[in-house]
């Protein structure tokens, strides 16, 4: 079966549903194709606690916000924060239902130029239906980036390690003994939920100093991110220093600090941090335990290691590029597609947004922040005359 739309979206987390949001008050005819905010429901632990705040909220009109939802609920602000992931899945169901966003829950496979003369894509889905789209909105946030230096991951036995995208059930742990190799805020969250969850003893090894626990100000970033809507090329206009600068005092809130609700569940009984190591061998011991040597040879007896390891664009790993006849029209640098200031790719119709925009945009990309500029940004560029697809009144036939 194949079904016709103007504009397919794949992608249902925040900035699917934003730029669904956005399309919606354009009057541009549209569907959104994944899981509803599959990635956070999938891949995030029960008990996560965001660092976001409440003006990082999803509706490019400004009506249907965090703010709006938590008075609607009776809940003040001190109630809610640091939002838990929970309250911000509420929150993103409720935004849905606000705005009449109905996604298909399903997987699209491959992304196809379509056939026809007059255009547009084919996008398949697993269980083999189409859809036949005039333009495409990749809004595919971090999932598919998940990102474990080699090196690190030719040391662990197959089976004994997972990154922190998979490992999200921390049940299984109870009673072992965990390496976590990262020091950043997932790093030290997992480490206090996979404790608070029964681990008999977690350690975490990185590379670095221990970033400081003070809380992150974020103030400056919103103001930032919404001048793009305005102006989509500021960031890429600035000179190279500014941009390291700008990437510097990013780099300083969200990796030299965690957050200091933290501090507590970190430092008791059952956790050791081991700053400034690093793991250089992890060997099956004759009873199955692993002996994992950091530093300068410092050896753990653990069971499980966990690669806290972070996210790295290659828009060669997505599934759905790579499979289709997309992949040699796309242009990229540094593993990063070239984005256009309206967020299209160099194959026409072909828009690109979340954190895989960040090197035409800038790190904020990989944040919610980003989710309501880019929606208006790409939504102008949708209802602009410049961006109609030409061809056939009807996209399929027969």
């Amino acid at each position: 079966m194949t079904t016709e739309t103007d504009l397919l979206i794949v992608g249902a987390g925040p900035v699917g549903l934003a730029v669904a949001a956005e399309a919606a008050a354009r009057g541009i005819a549209h569907l959104v194709v994944g899981k509803p905010m599959g990635f956070w429901t999938d891949h995030m632990p029960g008990g996560m606690l965001l660092r976001s705040g409440t003006d990082w909220h999803l509706d490019p009109g400004g009506e249907a916000t965090i703010e709006r939802y938590r008075d609607e609920r009776g809940l003040t602000e001190d109630q809610i924060n640091p939002l838990s992931l929970p309250f911000y899945l509420g929150y993103a169901e409720w935004f849905r239902a606000r705005k009449g966003i109905a996604p298909v829950d399903a997987w699209v496979e491959r992304l196809d130029a379509a056939a026809w003369s007059g255009g547009g894509f084919v996008a398949t889905l697993v269980d083999g239906d189409t859809i036949a789209a005039r333009r495409v909105v990749l809004a595919l946030g971090m999932g598919p980036f998940a990102h474990v230096p080699p090196e690190l991951a030719a040391l662990v036995p197959p089976g004994r390690g997972a990154h922190t995208h998979d490992r999200v059930d921390f049940a299984p742990l109870r009673g072992e003994r965990v390496l976590i190799l990262g020091g950043r805020q997932s790093a030290f969250e997992w480490a206090a939920l996979i404790r608070e969850a029964g681990a008999d003893h977690v350690h975490l090894s990185h590379r670095h100093a221990s970033p400081a626990f003070a809380e992150a100000d974020w103030s400056w970033v919103t103001p930032i991110v919404d001048r793009m809507v305005d102006d989509p090329g500021w960031y890429r206009r600035l000179p190279p220093v500014e941009r390291q600068a700008v990437g510097r005092r990013l780099w300083a809130e969200g990796r030299l600090k965690v957050e200091p609700w933290l501090e507590d569940r970190i430092r008791r009984d059952g956790i050791t941090v081991w700053p400034d190591t690093r793991l250089v061998a992890c060997d099956t011991l004759p009873d199955g335990a692993l002996a994992a040597t950091i530093g300068t040879g410092t050896t753990l007896t653990v069971d499980r290691v966990i690669f806290a390891t972070g996210y790295a664009v290659d828009l060669g790993r997505i599934g759905l590029l790579a499979k289709g006849n997309l992949t040699a029209g796309v242009a990229t640098q540094d593993g990063y597609p070239v984005l256009d200031v309206r967020f299209r790719t160099t194959v026409p119709g072909l828009f690109l947004t979340s954190m895989a925009a960040g090197g035409s945009f800038g790190p904020f990309f990989g944040f919610t922040v980003s989710a309501r500029a880019s929606a208006r940004v790409i939504g102008r560029a949708l209802a602009a005359p410049s961006e109609a697809v030409g061809g056939r009144d009807r996209l399929w036939s027969g």
